[in-house]
């Protein structure tokens, strides 16, 4: 017979992460902090110490050990080599309330990029109140300051982030019909469709953590990123690799794979009125080996630059994309 306090901590863990997620964007220190809020509330349970509500004390612990984590974590941040995105994230192990495409979106590369800007207490009180829908009471205990404070901190952050949150209005099917569009128009090397498709100001955004080549820093406007795009999937094509499509942080995305299946990068797009506004590519291997086996990132574009002066063309324009499940 299961443990009744072994069930409630699997049906909490999901919560936990989902917390933890978002305030950190790091699936590893995510899984951490969350392990960590479990263990806590299962030795408040065993000491046999009444708790009114286990899901809301879980997400004040996890919080609180993410605020901690964060401001330990800043240093690292601010020397870290070249563009920071968080881990991909491809199916989130987590309860999914009303309003699938407002969660999504609090996945997204864009929200958690922005969530970067704000302090911790600051990240805390958006995440909880705005993504969870925890009262401000419940989150300026999880602070430690007074309500008026956390709904004061809650409209800075809100702010914040609104001035530089791109806005997608449209359905789950339209996002994803954008992001076939997108992934076939690189595949074909089709600038025209690219051009349509690119919003005038579009950011492509690379992070290899100095881990392997690439983009120093953050490459905008339509012309330059449809050019890299199309680079890019012509050195894929010619080693070989090919694009799996795939949900990346709850919006259209690919992983690239090598020629032998291993993993690469993953890629996640940022939607705003009816175009991408932002291609977010995520190559560092310590970001990618939770997702299974990592590839050779050098050992494909030394292939890729052999395959180039021999002249073969044989994977044709470039990479060649699958439709994968989401």
């Amino acid at each position: 017979m299961t443990d009744p306090r072994e069930k409630l901590l699997a049906e909490l863990r999901p919560g936990a992460f989902a917390v933890a997620y978002r305030m950190l964007g790091s699936v590893s220190e995510a899984e951490d902090v969350a392990q960590e809020a479990l263990l806590r509330l299962h030795e408040t349970l065993e000491r046999g110490e009444r708790i009114e509500s286990p899901r809301a004390y879980l997400a004040t612990v996890t919080a609180r050990l993410a605020i901690d984590e964060l401001r330990s974590a800043r240093a690292r941040r601010e020397t870290y080599v070249g563009e920071w995105l968080p881990e991909p994230l491809l199916d989130e192990p987590a309860e999914q309330p009303a309003g699938r495409v407002e969660m999504a979106e609090s996945l997204s590369f864009a929200f958690l990029v922005l969530l970067e800007s704000l302090t911790p207490e600051e990240r805390a009180v958006l995440i909880l109140h705005d993504v969870f829908d925890y009262g401000y009471g419940e989150v300026a205990q999880v602070i430690g300051k007074r309500e008026d404070n956390a709904r004061q901190l809650a409209v800075r952050a809100r702010r914040r982030v609104a001035e530089r949150r791109p806005r997608f209005e449209g359905s789950e099917e339209r996002r994803e019909e954008l992001g076939d569009r997108f992934f076939a128009a690189t595949e074909r090397g089709d600038m025209k469709t690219l051009e349509e498709l690119l919003s005038r100001d579009v950011v492509l955004r690379g992070d290899g953590g100095g881990k392997v080549p690439a983009l120093a820093r953050a490459l905008r406007g339509a012309d330059r990123v449809r050019r890299a795009l199309v680079n890019w999937s012509r050195q894929g094509g010619r080693a070989g690799a090919s694009v799996r499509r795939a949900r990346v942080n709850g919006q259209p995305g690919a992983l690239i794979l090598d020629r032998d299946g291993a993993l690469i990068g993953a890629m996640s797009l940022d939607l705003g009125e009816d175009r991408v506004v932002g291609v977010n590519s995520v190559v560092n291997p310590d970001k990618l080996a939770h997702l299974g086996p990592v590839g050779d990132m050098r050992a494909l574009l030394v292939r890729a630059k052999a395959a180039e002066e021999e002249g073969d063309d044989a994977h044709g324009v470039g990479l060649e994309v699958h439709r994968g499940v989401s």
